[in-house]
C-alpha cells in the first residue's frame, strides 16, 4: 500500500487567473491532488529593502509527501515572482479516507 503522508502546502500569486492556471496544471500532472483558491489575501513583507503591500490570490495544496520535490520544481517553474512563497506543513492527523484519496491522487503520475 502505498504511504498516505500528505503535505499542506501554500503559494501566493499575483491575481486568480494565474493562480487558476498554475493549480489546474498542477492537479492536471498529478502533483497536488486538490488546491483551496483564496481569491484575496493583503500581503505586506521586505522586498528589496522597502516595505511593500499587495492583494494577492492564496492557495492551499493537498500534497502526496513522496511527490512534494517534484510539485516544488514544478510550481517554482510556472510561478511568475523571482522568489515565490512555497511553505509546505506535514499533515499530523486527518480522515484516513482523505488522506488516502490525496495520496492516490498524486500518486498515479
Amino acid at each position: 500500500m502505498a504511504s498516505t503522508e500528505v503535505l499542506l502546502a501554500l503559494s501566493t500569486f499575483p491575481d486568480l487567473e494565474v493562480a487558476r492556471s498554475i493549480t489546474h496544471t498542477l492537479i492536471e500532472e498529478q502533483l497536488a491532488a486538490c488546491g483551496n483558491i483564496l481569491p484575496r489575501v493583503d500581503s505586506m513583507y521586505r522586498w528589496r529593502g522597502k516595505i511593500e503591500s499587495s492583494s494577492e490570490v492564496l492557495v492551499f495544496y493537498k500534497v502526496a509527501a513522496a511527490r512534494y520535490a517534484q510539485f516544488e520544481a514544478k510550481l517554482k517553474s510556472l510561478h511568475p515572482y523571482d522568489v515565490p512563497e512555497i511553505v509546505a506543513f506535514g499533515v499530523k492527523e486527518g480522515s484516513p479516507d482523505y488522506l488516502r484519496w490525496v495520496a492516490e491522487s498524486c500518486l498515479n503520475g
